[in-house]
């Protein structure tokens, strides 16, 4: 991927893909601000949220400890993977000692982090996304582009153009003469994924939480076809990020009070999913739980940047970005789009690769993205420390900015020199250009105009009448 400036200028010169970005997330913002309008003590579970995420983080290694314990005493088996390839390999040694070489997926960016539906094809194992969003994207060929709505830049007329050439390859295809209405083409979903959740030996999932104290893991969604992936498979493999970890269930009703309303805009979600190892006669006979870490006790090491970790992933930060909503999700070059990927990718991946250093310059630092934010991450705070790493390791662009600063550095050290260069400057002004040279800089003056330089410096105007 190209760095993010690069990349979204294509994606701002798309009408089409403007228009369904500026459309869906005005949508989801207004209804969220209605749902969250509701609560008198919105602010106090924001804070709650906060505290308790913080508090977890701080003592995250007993919290992990006591879920795998927890876990183990249930009946599942927890495994650590350290990087995504070693998460990769668990999961396809684990899906191909079933025998089955075809698995049912909930929606889960940490598998999509790790690349994993990429990794099992290799393996000889087809993986089949089942919510609708994942499903159109993946029958396109494409890239999730939003963290709860990944289809966001396709409009109805596209997805159902994608349905009627793509389903067929994978499975029942479109029925025949479907419009682009809703109800069409949910039906036509339902029809083609119901064969596949009826046929599927393997699920796979992520979790929105998991509860230290039971081992007790959440899912939670919109459509049925978690509950599904969840219930139906004699085997349920789950991926899930450290951080993703409560203490108790007293802290889980906190996230289940904001989560839906952040993200979905309703008061609770329609499928509120939850397992506890394994049961006799009840849904999967065997659990496996992946512990997923890949760059997040880097992130945890950071004083300022470790808040990141406390997203809960309900995409508002995106609907209020004046960023996002014009580039677009596939600008950024990772699954974690907008403000919350802005911060939480350059500390996952590290900031070596282009697009990975331009991450944090992606934002106007508004602030909007705090005002929604459900447990109060300070992006705008954690962007310009980011920019400060990136500046300090003399990336491209960043050392001529570097030589220019240490230049006027010294010139403020030395007042004769910056005199000299006043006095200097308001001589030549009216030779002096209305544009600045370069690339970067042209494109600010092209829509400013530089200020005026006065006929003579203040300093010598102060010593004539003020002296």
């Amino acid at each position: 991927m190209p760095a993010f400036p690069e990349a979204a200028r294509s994606a701002v010169g798309n009408p089409t893909l403007r228009a369904n970005l500026r459309h869906a997330t005005h949508t989801i913002r207004d209804k969220r601000a209605q749902a969250v309008a509701e609560l008198d003590d919105w602010a106090a579970l924001r804070e709650a949220g906060k505290r308790i995420k913080d508090q977890t983080l701080r003592h995250l290694d007993a919290h992990l400890l006591r879920l795998e314990e927890s876990v183990t005493a249930a009946g599942g088996t927890v495994h650590w993977a350290a990087d995504a390839a070693e998460a990769n390999r668990i999961v396809a040694d684990l899906v191909k000692a079933t025998g089955e070489t075809e698995v049912v997926k909930v929606k889960s960016m940490a598998t999509q982090e790790i690349g994993l539906n990429e990794h099992l094809e290799a393996e000889g194992v087809r993986a089949y996304e089942t919510d609708l969003a994942e499903l159109i994207v993946q029958l396109g060929e494409d890239r999730p582009s939003h963290i709860l709505v990944p289809a966001i830049h396709r409009n109805r007329s596209e997805i159902r153009d994608i349905f009627r050439t793509e389903m067929g390859r994978w499975g029942r295809p479109a029925p025949e003469g479907m419009s682009d209405t809703p109800a069409d083409l949910a039906e036509a979903a339902r029809l083609h994924l119901r064969e596949k959740f009826l046929r599927a030996k393997v699920g796979i999932s992520g979790a929105n939480f998991m509860v230290a104290e039971t081992g007790t893991l959440v899912v939670v969604e919109s459509e049925g076809n978690g509950r599904m992936c969840l219930t139906l498979p004699e085997t349920l493999i789950s991926v899930v990020g450290i951080e993703k970890v409560v203490p108790t269930w007293q802290d889980l009703e906190v996230f289940l009070q904001t989560l839906p309303r952040s993200s979905t805009a309703e008061r609770m979600n329609p499928y509120t999913s939850m397992w506890t190892g394994t049961t006799d006669g009840d849904g999967p006979s065997a659990f496996h739980l992946v512990l997923l870490d890949n760059g997040r006790t880097d992130a945890l090491a950071d004083e300022v940047g470790r808040q990141a970790l406390r997203c809960i992933r309900c995409s508002a930060c995106l609907n209020v970005c004046p960023v996002y909503e014009r580039a677009g999700g596939h600008a950024y070059g990772s699954v974690y789009p907008g403000p919350i990927g802005a911060i939480l990718t350059p500390q996952l991946r590290g900031t070596a690769s282009e697009v990975d250093a331009s991450l944090p310059y992606a934002s106007s630092l508004c602030g909007a993205c705090y005002d929604v934010c459900p447990v109060a991450i300070d992006i705008p705070e954690v962007l310009v420390h980011l920019r400060e790493k990136v500046a300090g390791e003399g990336g491209r662009g960043h050392r001529l900015e570097r030589a220019a600063i240490k230049a006027s550095t010294w010139v403020l050290d030395h007042p004769g020199a910056l005199a000299a260069g006043e006095r200097l400057a308001s001589a030549a002004r009216k030779a002096l250009p209305k544009r600045l040279p370069g690339p970067g800089a042209r494109q600010w003056t092209d829509h400013r105009d530089l200020p005026e330089l006065p006929a003579e410096p203040f300093r010598d105007w102060w010593r004539k009448n003020r002296a």
